[in-house]
């Protein structure tokens, strides 16, 4: 039984290898998706069967409950709510290291593993030998990594649901508070790997657990506090973070648990999430140290102004449903860039819908998907995608950036700061070398957007007063239903 057990973890960590690489392109994505899933199937069964936690029976009812609930959520949650579900996700991974963390020091307490480890706990206090060193190093790390993920993609929930604000949090002390709160996690720490070490008699066992609480409590704050300086414009990167330090807790918790299937698992998931950090960041031209010191971006979209009072010193100039469904018809090509904008209208059914027109009068239509665009990585290719966009007609920044300047029409849907020429131009903008589309290469750029408010870095776009920029304000939803009509009237 061992032995197939081992077999098991073996091909489960196959099977993950096997999705992440099918999860590099969104043709297979889906697959990879559905092997990661079986793969992982397989091992919580394993671990089951090798720990005698549960009947076959259980084991049956379980997963019939697990994935009754986790279709109801697929069904339930909105694609624009992806982000904040990914963030959910990250956030209960944290937490579930940290408890399984917190009874491992229950079952170290009370003399062993087995039935009711919990409840012997302070029966057995007076009797019990202390923890070993390497032990409590992993205990220490699940406990620290799982509860600072858990409270900060919480914090992320909030930013990008709108149930918190998306402008970075800030109040006098903050840093000075935030050192203070991580020497007292680490000292926690440190005193429950020093009482490992033989240093605590056996009466001092109860302190152990006091450590314990205190470095969960600890790391609970500075996780709220890593996340809330952190503005709207660097949630991409924070989703990606928080996913590496999902996984970091898993892998520690597999070292502690001696499983293997955890070590592998976590181990991938937080070398691809630390890899797709650095990619973002580099997208965005800031280093990952910029981006945890917070202060930048805000909330991007809503109320303001719309031609009136942006910038009195530019012009801009304002287009019509029927002027647009001109120049695409009697366009050659048109790029696409679909941005938050069209995430938070649901327009990705009625830009799919407009796309499918044009082609079908001999236009050529691509879409351009920049790294950071959105609230998640890879938040346009997963509406795109749900809107049946096919795949070969979706190109990276770097794929498609030479073609905007032989393209008739870009057409620019709610994206803002990724289509920001300021990036290129101006040496003065925080977004400064901050790699862009070149939309503003374009014969005509048609922006739909609902007003002339800056999107999360809180500058200006000067795109939109650029000679060949034309405005379509409103709702993207409502612009594109309307374009779609002009387009069949034609």
């Amino acid at each position: 039984m061992q032995n197939l057990i081992l077999l098991a973890y073996l091909g489960a960590a196959v099977l993950f290898i096997l999705g992440m690489k099918r999860l590099q392109s969104p043709a297979t994505a889906r697959r990879g998706n559905r092997l990661a899933a079986i793969g992982m199937l397989i091992a919580v069964a394993a671990t089951l069967l090798l720990q005698r936690i549960l009947s076959p029976v259980e084991m049956i009812g379980g997963f019939v409950v697990g994935a009754a609930v986790g279709m109801l959520l697929a069904r339930r949650v909105a694609m624009t709510s992806m982000p904040e579900l990914v963030a959910v996700f990250n956030g209960f991974g944290g937490l579930a290291s940290a408890l399984v963390a917190g009874g491992e020091i229950a079952r170290y307490l009370s003399g062993g593993a087995g039935e009711g480890a919990v409840a012997r706990t302070v029966q057995s206090m007076a009797a019990l030998a202390p923890l070993d060193v390497p032990a409590a190093i992993t205990v220490v790390l699940c406990i620290l990594i799982g509860t600072i993920t858990f409270s900060g993609s919480f914090v992320a929930f909030g930013k990008l649901g709108g149930h918190l604000s998306g402008n970075p949090v800030s109040f006098p002390g903050m840093r000075v508070l935030t050192v203070l709160v991580t020497l007292g996690a680490l000292g926690a720490g440190g005193y429950l790997i020093y009482g490992a070490g033989g240093s605590f008699a056996a009466m001092d066992m109860q302190a152990i657990m006091w450590g314990a609480l205190v470095l969960g409590f600890l790391s609970l704050v500075l996780g709220i506090l890593l996340v809330i300086p952190i503005g709207g414009a660097d949630m991409p990167v924070v989703v990606a973070l928080l996913n590496a330090y999902s996984g970091l807790a898993a892998a520690a918790t597999g070292f502690m648990l001696d499983n293997t299937a955890l070590i592998v698992s976590g181990a991938l998931v937080g070398a691809s999430g630390l890899i797709l950090t650095s990619i973002m960041c580099e997208a965005m031209n800031r280093s990952l140290l910029n981006v945890l010191l917070g202060g930048f971006g805000g909330d991007s979209d809503g109320s303001g102004p719309t031609v009136e009072g942006a910038r009195p010193d530019l012009t801009v100039q304002e287009t019509s449903v029927e002027d647009v469904a001109i120049e695409l018809t009697y366009a050659e090509q048109v790029i696409v860039v679909p941005g938050y904008g069209m995430a938070v209208a649901q327009a990705q059914h009625q830009v799919r819908e407009l796309s499918d027109m044009l082609q079908a009068q001999g236009v050529t239509v691509k879409y351009a998907i920049h790294p950071v665009a959105g609230r998640m990585p890879g938040h346009m290719n997963v509406l795109l995608a749900e809107a049946d966009v096919p795949y070969d007609q979706l190109y990276e920044m770097d794929d498609i950036n030479n073609e905007f300047g032989m393209t008739d029409v870009s057409l620019v849907i709610g994206a803002n700061d990724v289509v920001n020429p300021a990036a290129r131009t101006d040496k003065t903008s925080p977004i400064y070398g901050m790699p862009i589309l070149d939309v503003d290469r374009s014969r005509t750029v048609v922006v739909l957007k609902r007003s002339l408010r800056p999107g999360y870095s809180g500058i200006d776009n000067m795109l939109f007063y650029h000679d060949n920029t034309r405005m379509l304000f409103g709702d993207a939803k409502e612009s594109l239903a309307k374009l779609v009509a002009a387009v069949k009237d034609l």
